[in-house]
């Protein structure tokens, strides 16, 4: 047992902002709370993966701590609300101020503004219409440690994702409030973390117009019912429901409307698809090239929550197969099981609609006849007909992933 002397003394490490940050490492990643990531991760990775808990949160699997990136392990899936305290934490850089809230403002300008205004958080409570969603908030590159062959980036599993009540205000009253010219073309979103070296790209993104007028594109500044912690966006973050997570502005401090495409770092070089290799309706075709584009709204898929690889059961057990369904906001109608190696497929009980921009949780039983190994897989279907495939679509960045899950059991 370690003294509360020795434990701070230990685990207190300083970022570049100078905020002290409690790291405390629990114990290597037991294997089961990564499903069957554990044994499709690249060499090393799990071996470095630690549970961690930052400041305000339950223990995570560390994934990089400057930035700091931790994942979900997957057992917390199972509730329809993903808990604050175990939401994953993705960041590109390192120095992530706290924010005063008393004296946060957001200022929204740009060339295609009419009037440029600065809003308070008491103003966004207060001087607009409050609104709540449910959203699915997923890293672009969950997943992305499941590509064969591998490639560079965070190594996530399958814990780069969360679903939450979102509760704020529509972007487009704000846009509204301050006028949108004729020519305005992209919202430009800029936060308070930045780079600790000299010359790193500030975290900037960029979405077209059309999709900041969404009524479904809000700034939240709860997050289930709470304020939104620290590492997922105090005290008021930009939610882009249906659409990757990197566009999500956390810390959101400064909104501009521009007439002309934006060219920052993260948006013409990176977070790119190859044009035409996935089947996507939302096109940011202002920032399309003639080779690629950004990524935009989140791919078909499913995931079990509740079973282990390897797992074993008793013949004659009814066995409970549960798990989570999502896409980009069209809204899943259908989750097919299969327990003999894609074979065979079942219909799984679909639970509550939260609304097409939440995950789905689905159920299916069945009681094995005989001993044995069972490979269980799983695989969502969306109301305008897309569905997961059973190949990887390849691509640089190692996003997309939604190969149709395999799990093995056995019954003994």
């Amino acid at each position: 047992m370690l003294s509360r002397r020795s434990f701070l003394k230990g685990s207190l490490v300083a970022t570049a902002g100078g905020l002290l940050v409690p790291k405390y490492v629990l114990a290597s990643v037991d294997p089961s709370l990564l499903s069957t990531a554990a044994k499709e991760l690249p060499e090393g990775v799990l071996e470095e993966q630690v549970l961690e808990a930052l400041l305000g949160k339950k223990p995570l699997i560390k994934k990089t701590y400057r930035p700091p990136n931790y994942e979900t392990p997957v057992k917390y899936f199972n509730e329809i609300f993903t808990p604050n305290d175990v939401f994953f934490v993705r960041y590109h850089l390192s120095n992530i101020p706290e924010v005063d809230a008393r004296t946060w403002k957001l200022t929204v300008g740009g060339d295609a503004i009419e009037r440029p205004i600065e809003l308070t958080l008491n103003d966004l409570k207060t001087k607009f219409e409050q609104v709540e969603l449910v959203a699915l908030c997923q890293c672009s590159g969950n997943r992305r440690g499941l590509f064969k062959p591998h490639v560079a980036g965070v190594e996530w599993g399958y814990g780069a994702m969360g679903n939450a009540k979102w509760k704020g205000v529509r972007l487009k009253d704000i846009l509204e409030k301050a006028g949108l010219k004729a020519n305005a073309l992209e919202v430009v979103v800029d936060g308070a973390d930045t780079g600790v070296a000299a010359g790193t790209p500030d975290f900037v993104k960029s979405i077209p117009v059309w999709k900041a007028l969404d009524e479904n594109t809000i700034i939240a500044y709860e997050m289930n019912g709470e304020p939104l912690p620290h590492w997922n966006g105090f005290p008021a973050r930009l939610i882009v429901p249906g659409w990757t997570a990197t566009y999500w502005m956390k810390h959101i401090v400064s909104i501009n409307v521009i007439s002309k495409p934006f060219d920052g770092f993260w948006m013409k070089n990176a977070y790119r698809i190859p044009l035409g290799k996935f089947p996507i309706r939302d096109r940011f075709t202002s920032q399309e090239t003639a080779v690629n584009t950004p990524i935009t709204e989140i791919v078909v898929n499913s995931l079990i929550t509740n079973i282990n690889d390897g797992q074993t059961f008793r013949l004659g057990q009814v066995i409970e197969v549960k798990g989570v369904a999502w896409d980009g906001g069209y809204g899943i109608n259908m989750v097919e099981i299969s327990t003999d190696g894609g074979k065979t497929w079942r219909e799984a009980e679909l639970g509550k609609d939260y609304r097409r921009y939440s995950w789905r949780q689905f159920t299916y039983r069945f009681k094995p006849s005989k001993k044995g190994t069972y490979t269980i897989m799983t695989k969502a279907s969306n109301r305008i007909g897309q569905t997961q495939t059973f190949e990887l679509i390849w691509n640089p960045a190692g996003y997309h992933h939604n190969v149709v899950q395999k799990i093995n059991i056995k019954v003994v």
